[in-house]
């Protein structure tokens, strides 16, 4: 009982702290500024030119060959020009771990900048030399920048928070997707940068946020959890600890970074394929597929296909259809702040299975509306709360859960090759239902979205029978659970749900 009263006084410090230091918090803004919130910023930001560049594609291809464009090949420039996006990310992801074992968290973060500099500059100087090439070189590179950014920056927040706070202070990868797609959006009116003559500055402004991060995040100290483990520099981590947590309040995080570093007992930093031949990982690596796999294939992105039509249908004039776009936006940016808020009280299971559920709901809803569409005057509002309805419940869930899973369900060893798949899986994904979603909704209509119902229902049930509450739990806590799952499976012969009661 004394044994136990004094690891209750030990970790108490820790878990009762519910309120992030200044310097947390100015290191999460430091890490999203240039991290996450650029993979947000540039997804939204190629929406509004689009009419100007395909213009500006037309007018250099007729100085170059004394002919117009045919429309196939405009449009196969612009698709070009759009999901090169998506292979960049694809190649960021399958280098962003290794990057992070060898330059760090911190270090990978700002000579990922150098991507985004790179991208503003050719985009910038695309229309001045009548190249329009240099649009496909810039978007690949910011789709580069990207995908180290979703691997990195995660990883970085998610090792330098304390274990009470981590689940809010993670929460900030997402809050900076969803702020950056909403700045993007805001960007691109008309009353700003969305003018057809301003689209070369638009798709510049990719350096900002970049020259932010530089002149900020070099202030901060490199991830505690990277310097003791990877490094076993002992002295470094620990001033980084004081910086983040205060002088007197570090102590427990040193211990759960001890303890870790004793467990992994010198072990070198996985690979990624490494990870499917360890079995030990097996259930943390098929939870890493499910879950990733599940963000984009959940309907989140036909739902923002339909927006248009949906808003047009409500009667929206074509002209305001611009600033309820805005709308969602915003809808997911205060979605993912009020996800920060609850994480910690709710816990991760609760918020994710219940944003897969209510997902399933808004599915029902919305291909009913759908199929009355034109029934009713009433129906395309009806419409209208189901597209901000989904949206809600994806920002409430999936979309802030998944990368907090993705740090917590791997201990420091494996992490990084973890992020390498997560985000290697996303990218694919989200290039795949960029492929096929034509196709699914032309030969399904507004049945589509019974197939994202059944993900969503899927989804839902294999993390509530497999995967355990992480909320206040140590790296060490939950790498534990998987395995006392596995040796049950071992000795039982049956496989059981991996559940766990919530501290």
């Amino acid at each position: 009982m004394n044994e136990l009263k004094m690891n209750g006084q030990e970790e108490s410090p820790t878990l009762k702290r519910k309120v992030p230091s200044k310097s947390l918090l100015l290191a999460v803004w430091a890490a999203g500024i240039g991290g996450t919130f650029q993979c947000g910023y540039n997804t939204s930001i190629i929406n509004a030119p689009t009419k100007a560049v395909q213009s500006f594609i037309n007018q250099t291809w007729t100085e170059r060959y004394n002919t117009e464009i045919s429309s196939q090949v405009l449009t196969l420039l612009w698709s070009t020009i759009v999901s090169i996006f998506t292979l960049g990310g694809l190649v960021g992801a399958s280098v962003g771990g290794t990057l992070a074992i060898r330059f760090g968290r911190k270090g990978t973060l700002l000579f990922n900048n150098t991507f985004a500099l790179l991208a503003a500059f050719f985009m910038g100087l695309s229309y001045p030399s009548s190249t329009f090439e240099l649009l496909i070189v810039g978007r690949f590179l910011t789709g580069v920048n990207a995908g180290i950014a979703i691997c990195v920056q995660p990883m970085y927040i998610g090792e330098i928070a304390p274990r009470a706070l981590r689940g809010a202070m993670a929460m900030g990868t997402s809050i900076f997707i969803t702020g950056g797609i909403l700045t993007g959006q805001v960007i691109g009116l008309n009353e700003l940068l969305g003018k057809e003559e301003y689209w070369p500055i638009l798709l510049s402004t990719v350096c900002i946020p970049a020259i932010m991060q530089l002149l900020t995040l070099p202030w901060f100290p490199e991830s505690p959890r990277y310097l003791l483990i990877d490094r076993g520099d002992d002295v470094a981590c620990k001033k980084a600890l004081m910086w983040f947590h205060g002088p007197d309040k570090y102590h427990g995080e040193k211990e759960d970074i001890e303890r870790e570093r004793v467990s992994a007992g010198g072990i070198k930093p996985k690979k990624p394929w490494e990870l499917f031949t360890d079995t030990s990982l097996r259930w943390q690596l098929l939870t890493l597929v499910v879950i990733h796999m599940s963000q984009q294939l959940n309907g989140i992105n036909a739902i923002y296909f339909y927006a248009d039509y949906v808003f047009t249908q409500a009667g929206i004039p074509a002209a305001k259809i611009p600033y309820a776009t805005v709308g969602t936006g915003a809808c997911e940016c205060i979605t993912a702040l009020t996800c920060g808020l609850l994480i910690e009280s709710l816990g991760r299971r609760a918020l994710i299975i219940g944003g897969y559920f209510l997902m399933s709901v808004c599915c029902v809803c919305f291909t009913i509306a759908l199929t009355f569409q034109e029934s009713s005057p009433w129906v395309p509002y009806l419409s209208m709360m189901c597209v901000f309805a989904f949206i809600l419940s994806f920002g409430l869930g999936p979309g802030g859960v998944t990368n907090i899973l993705t740090t917590e369900l791997f201990t420091q060893t494996s992490r990084p090759a973890a992020y390498m798949i997560g985000g290697s899986i996303n990218w694919i994904a989200f290039f795949f239902i960029g492929m096929i979603f034509p196709f699914i909704v032309n030969g399904l209509k507004q049945y589509c979205f019974l197939v994202f119902l059944v993900v969503c229902c899927l989804v839902a049930t294999y993390i509530f029978f497999v995967v355990p509450e992480t909320k206040n739990k140590t790296f060490l806590e939950i790498q534990s659970e998987f395995q006392s799952r596995k040796k049950l499976i071992a000795a039982n012969g049956t496989e059981g749900p991996l559940l766990s009661t919530p501290i």
